[in-house]
């Protein structure tokens, strides 16, 4: 089956750390560039990190540079997002996909960070 699983979601105070994980099944993932969004309530859903098949080169949103890091195992077929300096206005759905043919939407992953 083809399908994207997030988790590593949580509450987490202002400043805090958070580690999210996306694992992937179903294609050949080291072919594909992979992308961490999020959706705020009542907002659209952002574009957070992107990372190239080979894990060479990412781009994050400008809000989140300095404190995001996105990163891959394609023998694992994971990407992860690590999350540093954590600020109530992260508080989102982080959800991952594949940046070419992208799949369904999944549950994604919920972020809260509050004091």
């Amino acid at each position: 089956q083809v399908q994207l699983v997030e988790s590593g979601g949580g509450l987490v105070q202002p400043g805090g750390s958070l580690r999210l994980s996306c694992a992937a099944s179903g294609f050949t993932f080291g072919d594909y560039v992979m992308g961490w969004y999020r959706q705020a309530p009542g907002k659209q859903r952002e574009l957070v990190a992107e990372i190239t098949s080979a894990g060479t080169t990412t781009y994050y949103a400008d809000s989140m540079r300095g404190r995001f890091t996105i990163s891959r195992d394609n023998a694992e077929k994971i990407v992860w997002l690590q999350m540093n300096s954590l600020k109530p206005e992260d508080t989102a759905v982080y959800l991952c996909n594949r940046q070419t043919s992208p799949l369904s939407w999944g549950q994604g992953t919920q972020v809260i960070v509050s004091s």
